[in-house]
């Protein structure tokens, strides 16, 4: 007992830590589009260089970003109270949100101005400071990229995360602009507005998918199979489990999880037994992978009946024998009053309640004289 009330203790001190974190890298990450946003405009201004003055455009949206970052995880560390009982940390979603539409603004805008640069061109002029500039920021960028994009996977922040792919990204448009001036200095053949375009587009691009990325979030998405099978794991581990079937996870925001999950147990078992072997199941759930169990439903299995087992056994195979069919669980059958019950999980593709009939009537026609209450499971997991 003293080891679970550690390893809780140790998951709430991560989860007051991550705030911090976040917080931290941000401001790194401020800093550092700031300084490299006023040195680039500097530098596209003296130089009169459209695709320089965009990639500080873009360095400034990063650091406005970085912002609303912040924000969004300050108020998403807010406690729970009556009006959002399950606390607040769908607002870094929101904020994602509102980031990506700066994003995408910004794109946009850049675009627009290396259009009216294409069809009006300006002769850009470079000096030996201004590339040593634009090489220094690409060194910037990109060690700025790995530092965020650690820190991101440390804490578990899918902001953090695609901060520094981004920054990462960024590294590689600035490196663009250098080529178009040497290109420039040594040809004379002027890219500027065109590289302008492309980091444009680019820039535009992330936008849209940051934006699909949190609706995803927003609207609920599948959960990661990895992690659902981890935790089936757990709750199999107790003896009193024969299986564990429909875990759904509602998500409120990053490390915010709530779940629920049916298991199967003999039919012998007593409310006490039930009620402790819940605690167990919660209780390691959480300490194992921060996820709180808000309810764990029962299927009853049949445990002293010979001839439910061999029911069981040729219902399963008859209902696994339809491609549709991707999993049979909480099956139980009385003998004695002809009734039986099952849970099938079918597959997407199918017309489920149609699907679902099917089977019926085909049990019912290999039992006659049975009631069969067969039920379409949704692949979630």
């Amino acid at each position: 007992m003293e080891n679970k009330n550690k390893e809780a203790e140790d998951l709430k001190t991560a989860s007051l830590t991550r705030e911090k974190t976040i917080v931290r890298v941000s401001a790194v990450g401020i800093l550092a589009n700031l300084a490299l946003a006023g040195f680039k405009a500097f530098v596209g201004l003296a130089a009169n260089s459209i695709a320089v003055i965009l990639d500080a455009v873009n360095n400034l949206s990063d650091a406005l970003s970085s912002v609303i970052t912040i924000v969004g995880t300050k108020l998403a560390g807010k406690q729970p109270d009556k009006k959002h009982p399950l606390g607040y940390g769908r607002i870094e979603y929101l904020t994602a949100m509102i980031v990506s539409g700066i994003v995408l603004y910004a794109g946009i805008t850049s675009a627009t101005e290396s259009v009216k640069k294409i069809i009006w061109p300006q002769k850009a002029q470079y000096t030996k400071l201004s590339l040593l500039i634009i090489a220094a920021a690409v060194l910037v960028k990109r060690l700025l990229g790995k530092y965020v994009k650690a820190a991101g996977k440390k804490v578990n922040s899918a902001s953090l995360v695609a901060s520094g792919a981004d920054a990462s990204f960024d590294a590689i448009l600035s490196l663009s602009v250098l080529a178009s001036a040497v290109i420039f200095l040594t040809t004379g053949l002027s890219l500027e507005a065109w590289v302008g375009l492309v980091i444009s587009i680019f820039i535009v691009k992330s936008g849209i998918e940051m934006m699909r990325e949190t609706l995803d979030d927003i609207l609920g998405k599948r959960s990661d199979k990895a992690f659902v099978k981890e935790i089936k794991k757990t709750i199999c581990e107790d003896p009193d489990v024969h299986g564990a079937f429909d875990l759904y996870l509602y998500n409120y925001g990053p490390d915010k999880e709530y779940g629920s999950v049916h298991v199967e147990v003999d039919d012998t078992m007593t409310a006490s037994q039930i009620d402790a072997m819940n605690r167990r199941i919660q209780a390691n759930v959480f300490v194992k992978h921060g996820v709180i169990l808000t309810g764990i439903g029962l299927y009853s299995v049949n445990s002293q009946d010979d001839e439910a087992g061999k029911i069981r056994r040729h219902v399963l195979e008859t209902v696994m024998s339809h491609e549709y069919s991707m999993q049979l669980h909480g099956f139980y059958v009385d003998t004695e009053a002809k009734k039986m019950s099952f849970d099938v999980v079918l597959s997407f593709e199918c017309d489920q309640m149609q699907a679902i009939e099917e089977i019926r009537r085909e049990i019912e026609g290999l039992y006659p004289g049975y009631t069969v209450n067969a039920n379409p499971d949704v692949d979630i997991s």
